[in-house]
């Protein structure tokens, strides 16, 4: 059984879900590192007994960080999601922090390493020299495409998890499929400003998605505010909401009308507890925040699956 964690917070990681999920699991937290003040204070507000480190952990030296069973890492996904756009540079220092994981176990060398990240990761042109050098610390590496709504999360989020285990042979994480939540369960329809979807300036393209969506769902469905992603027509309630990104970009319509999800469906949608606590000093900060974060109930099925193989 793993006893300890340490949550290793690299680049654009969000709230702690890997931590949230990890005590979820029955797995005790010791220490958490992130280079970004805001997202460690984040993590200090809700997990006041672990143990914080705010650097680059690329320079970090890992005698700082206590002894431990199992590493989490969720480094920056930024150069490897097509999410960035074709205009912005993918070869950047962004996919250099996924080496810290390495020096991070070659100095401790912990029983098992999980690994989140977006599926492009495995497309990353250094993939094979970070899994050969993860070998080379005698770890069997073991990559896994996870959807997030078969773990109950209420969201279509697909990643991979890259599982590290010092055996013989790769492991095999064989996890659960729960019932999806659709978002129906996450909305509160009584609450939330909401303006009319017909209103001087509103983007030609809000409309027709907005139009089609009512022609195709009815007067209640979710779509996005703005950008790609569910088509022409947004998405029935009954399926579980899309991707939760960085920025806040899901609507919800109703009838006429409707409104931007709040802070507090955007936190059911990522798995989070309800009391969870968020920054609060804004909600651009805020739904960042949420959007780097990995689902607390994915991380936990993830550690639930990874001692249940060891």
């Amino acid at each position: 059984m793993l006893r300890s964690l340490s949550s290793v917070r690299i680049e654009d990681d969000g709230l702690g879900g890997f931590t949230e999920g990890a005590i979820q699991a029955g797995v005790r937290v010791l220490w958490a590192g992130n280079h970004w003040p805001e997202a460690v204070r984040a993590h200090a507000a809700n997990h006041p007994d672990v143990e914080h480190l705010t650097q680059d952990l690329r320079q970090a030296d890992w005698r700082v960080a206590p002894a431990h069973d199992l590493l989490t890492a969720s480094p920056s996904c930024v150069g490897n999601t097509p999410a960035r756009g074709k205009e912005k540079p993918h070869h950047d220092t962004a996919r250099s922090t996924a080496w810290a994981v390495v020096d991070c176990a070659e100095y401790h060398r912990p029983r098992a390493i999980l690994v989140e990240n977006v599926p492009g990761f495995l497309d990353w042109i250094l993939y094979p020299a970070w899994k050969l050098a993860l070998e080379a610390l005698g770890y069997s590496v073991s990559p896994h495409l996870v959807e997030a709504a078969d773990c109950g999360v209420p969201q279509e989020r697909l990643r991979v998890i890259v599982a590290c285990t010092r055996s013989k042979a790769p492991l095999q994480l064989k996890l659960p499929k729960y019932r999806h939540v659709p978002a129906l369960e996450i909305i509160d329809f009584e609450q939330g400003s909401w303006t009319p979807v017909r209103k001087p300036g509103r983007a030609p393209a809000t409309l027709r998605r907005a139009i089609n969506g009512r022609r195709q769902f009815g007067d209640r469905f979710v779509m996005p505010y703005y950008g790609s992603g569910s088509g022409l027509t947004g998405r029935t309630l009954d399926r579980p909401i899309g991707t939760i990104t960085t920025v806040d970009r899901w609507a919800v319509v109703r009838g006429s009308e409707m409104r931007i999800l709040s802070i507090s469906e955007y936190k059911r949608a990522m798995s989070f507890p309800e009391g969870y606590r968020m920054p609060g000093t804004s909600k651009r900060l805020d739904i960042h925040l949420l959007g780097n974060a990995i689902p607390p109930l994915m991380a936990k099925e993830c550690i639930l699956a990874l001692q249940r193989a060891w």
